[in-house]
């Protein structure tokens, strides 16, 4: 069942996590639910498709079905419909995905009149390797996969979990465990997810039916008929309920984590710090570079003092424009002026970061921004233009900074730089590899969710376009990567890092690089552009996240220089 708001379930509603959700199965008694089946299995039989196909329809409120939209091919991503749908059987998308390609090749041996030997050999080479997977014993890492978490990027977080989480269980070096992590920052509540919730559509949904946990009758009895391909293509033993554990208990049934959450918690460096009382390692920066980064004020200020030009900016508290809110304004417009930016001082980078034009909408910012309750003002949304189920997060203070232009630069561009760092061999001492920054392409003012983590919604031009030729780009790439590198050993962020930033490129090829914020824990979406940028310097996506644990198991014998 597809359950929205009252938008259209266009390409938005349909693939951004947290907007529309799919509920499986549909919320009707259990005779209807067969009737679908059942109408479906026969449309299928109809047009003679095999292996798979999805196909849509409606059921009216007088219980009639109508299918409308047969699909022989679907949608892939590891929220999309089938994904959705075999996990509640047991099988992962990996593990669905060789079902695929084993039933089609079985199906074009069957169905063609000649010319399938070749076909044949692949049957059977995939056979055997079935067979070997199954009779192995398993040796591989354990890695504690954490997504989720309470704030406002918790749905980007799910994406990114899902997704390093299929990554590593495609492989034969780990064994990732999919970990929820809920609650608040005084109480962390983690729970191993089974499949079937991993790949519920957001962090809500999975945390609903995490406390509401019921197999559904006509669930099992699909299972039931599907013990012949799980027991082929799924994991012996498998457990379809959730399980909550204590950070004690993941630490003796994990040799490492990756922490996919993004903001806070999670880029504060407060779970890197639990993590560390258990000796157990992690990706990212230690504890106390994330504790800077997160916050963009102290970022920015310590950039200032190393000689960076950073953006003009202050902090509005949520005390101070409550006991005079005009002094508060007249702060703001003394110190910058219209438009400027204004975002969350100490979270990540995917919401609220909105261009102030004038006071109307320096209030609109502020009184949502310090509102009591979770609901919005109305009104104030509409001035800021929120979209449907737009998040906005309740704070005590909140950012304003300069809005960056091209000045009289012969090129401006917004950019974001992606990194990894390695252990200098002999031992100690890092080395950063810096890659080609993409050059991000906003459709408005502000970089959008969207546009930032869905696939089709924005352009990352990787890598960026910083010279008319060859030449030019070197020169200009050069520094600006030798910058963010600066930026990186000054702050000392370690593992892998995203830093955004505005370039200023003048006649002179005499550069600028003014950096905006530092992300610690950058988003592993399938569509963010540090795979793009990875992909340059010859890293598959495995192979990246890989370098990253990698990291993480060597942190402790190396000495920042």
């Amino acid at each position: 069942e597809i359950i929205k708001g009252k938008e259209v379930f266009d390409y938005r509603s349909k693939y951004l996590s947290g907007l529309s959700r799919k509920v499986t199965p549909i919320d009707l008694p259990d005779d209807r639910i067969l009737a679908i089946r059942q109408q479906c299995e026969a449309l299928f039989r109809f047009f003679g498709f095999n292996v798979y196909a999805r196909i849509d329809g409606f059921i009216r409120d007088d219980g009639s079905i109508i299918l409308n939209d047969p699909n022989t091919t679907s949608g892939m991503l590891p929220s999309s419909f089938f994904f959705h749908q075999a996990a509640e059987i047991g099988l992962g998308p990996g593990q669905f995905l060789t079902y695929i390609i084993r039933t089609s090749l079985d199906e074009r041996i069957r169905t063609m009149s000649g010319g399938y030997q070749a076909y044949t050999g692949l049957l059977e080479a995939l056979d055997r390797r079935l067979d070997e997977l199954g009779d192995i014993e398993r040796s591989e890492t354990r890695i504690g996969v954490i997504m989720g978490g309470y704030s406002s990027e918790r749905h980007i977080s799910i994406e990114s979990g899902r997704n390093v989480y299929e990554k590593l269980a495609s492989s034969s070096q780990y064994d990732p465990i999919p970990i929820f992590l809920s609650g608040s920052d005084n109480s962390f509540d983690l729970t191993i997810l089974p499949v079937n919730l991993l790949l519920k559509d957001n962090a809500d949904d999975i945390r609903e039916k995490i406390q509401f946990y019921k197999e559904h009758p006509v669930i099992r009895m699909i299972r039931d008929r599907c013990q012949g391909i799980t027991a082929r293509y799924g994991h012996a033993g498998y457990a379809f309920e959730p399980r909550q554990i204590s950070l004690e208990e993941l630490r003796d049934m994990a040799d490492g984590v990756f922490i996919a959450l993004h903001g806070r918690p999670g880029e504060d460096g407060r779970l890197q710090s639990e993590l560390d009382k258990l000796g157990l390692v992690y990706n990212g920066s230690s504890v106390s570079s994330s504790r800077i980064t997160i916050n963009k004020y102290e970022t920015n200020e310590i950039l200032k003092k190393h000689g960076f030009n950073v953006a003009d900016h202050l902090v509005i508290s949520k005390n101070e424009w409550q006991a005079d809110e005009e002094k508060a304004i007249g702060k703001a417009e003394g110190s910058i002026a219209y438009p400027f930016i204004a975002k969350p001082v100490d979270d990540g980078c995917s919401s609220a970061v909105k261009l102030i034009n004038d006071r109307t909408a320096l209030k609109a910012f502020a009184r949502l921004t310090f509102r009591e309750e979770p609901a919005f003002d109305p009104k104030a949304a509409a001035i800021l233009d929120l979209k449907p189920k737009e998040e906005f997060p309740q704070k005590e203070e909140f950012l304003i900074e300069e809005r960056i232009t091209a000045g009289n630069a012969k090129y401006f561009l917004e950019i974001t730089g992606g990194l990894l760092t390695h252990i200098k061999e002999p031992r100690g001492g890092l080395v950063y590899e810096i890659f080609e920054p993409s050059e991000a392409l906003a459709t408005k003012e502000v970089l959008s969710l969207e546009e930032k983590f869905l696939a089709g919604q924005g352009q990352n031009i990787t890598p960026a376009r910083f010279g008319a030729n060859p030449e030019e780009y070197k020169i200009i790439a050069d520094q600006v990567k030798k910058d963010l590198e600066q930026v990186a050993r000054i702050l000392e962020v370690t593992g892998y890092a995203r830093i955004d930033a505005f370039v200023r490129i003048y006649e002179d090829l005499r550069v600028e690089t003014i950096v905006i914020e530092v992300n610690s824990l950058p988003g592993m979406t399938p569509a963010t552009c540090i795979f793009h940028q990875s992909a340059i310097n010859g890293y598959k996506p495995f192979d990246f996240i890989h370098s990253i644990l990698t990291f993480g198991f060597n942190r402790q014998s190396v000495q920042l220089s």
